[in-house]
């Protein structure tokens, strides 16, 4: 796809960060996973990776305004746009030495997310997005949501909350209530490219909750622009802004949601 100015801006930097990970990922799964050595490792990375993005993105736009995991929120000049950004997303399969982890890029407009990017560095992996244009994977391939139409026969992914995340219980509920009906969950580790899977019909949906804007902001648009459907598990919730999710394909939407929102 011919993308805009904006796109090639974001996957130029995505490039970039991703070179800078997939150097310090090598480094990483030599360490002696630790809580201090590993950890601290992992945090320059996610940092430096971070600096490269804001460097390239705000290098090229700066005027816009910016929200990143690590370096918090920042007004610009022109109110209407701003970068949202996750420079690692999945750091514990990083800091394990699992090579499924993700660059997340959005650019919001007037509160709408227009243009996507999640880089899969470890895989060379570059999805993306625009508003109204589809969506893609690397130069060519055109993504598509799965047709399936029976739960029965599709594979869902979720995240399990960990280190006493409130939202345990009704994980747990969630699970009970979805494995009968389903040929299987997932849980991989990133947000971002579990719903970069479903717009590939690698998984036929994905919900989770407790999430931030950075870790499913691209994702959003990238599975609507594949003719998914996203919304909220709790009705009145923006997923943005509340960080609760559900998003699949259209055959199996409805009924899906239905089982995961049957607690809420």
């Amino acid at each position: 796809m011919q993308g805009s100015a904006n796109l090639n801006i974001m996957i130029k930097a995505a490039r970039k960060a991703g070179r800078s990970l997939v150097k310090d990922f090598r480094e990483v799964e030599n360490l002696q996973v630790s809580m201090k050595g590993a950890g601290d490792f992992v945090s320059k990375a996610d940092i430096a990776a971070e600096k490269i993005l804001k460097d390239e993105l705000m290098g090229a736009r700066p005027t816009y305004g910016w929200l990143g995991e690590e370096g918090g929120e920042e007004a610009g000049q022109d109110p209407t746009r701003r970068w949202i950004v996750d420079p690692l997303d999945g750091t514990t399969n990083f800091l394990h030495g699992l090579p499924h982890w993700a660059i997340s890029i959005a650019l919001e407009h007037k509160g709408q997310i227009v243009s996507a990017v999640i880089y899969d560095a470890a895989k060379d992996e570059m999805f993306y997005a625009e508003k109204g244009m589809g969506a893609w994977l690397n130069d060519s391939n055109r993504l598509r949501v799965s047709g399936r139409n029976r739960m029965i026969e599709s594979i869902f992914a979720t995240g399990i909350p960990f280190a006493g995340k409130r939202t345990l219980p009704a994980t747990l509920q969630d699970l009970a209530r979805i494995m009968p009906e389903c040929a299987g969950v997932r849980r991989w580790g990133s947000a971002a490219l579990d719903l970069a899977y479903v717009a590939a019909g690698r998984y036929d949906g994905f919900w989770e909750r407790e999430l931030n804007i950075w870790d499913i902001a691209a994702g959003y648009l990238i599975v609507q622009e594949a003719g998914g459907m996203v919304g909220p598990i709790r009705d009145g919730h923006d997923p943005l802004q509340d960080g609760d999710i559900v998003a699949a394909n259209g055959e199996i939407f409805e009924r899906f949601a239905k089982v995961i929102r049957a607690r809420d």
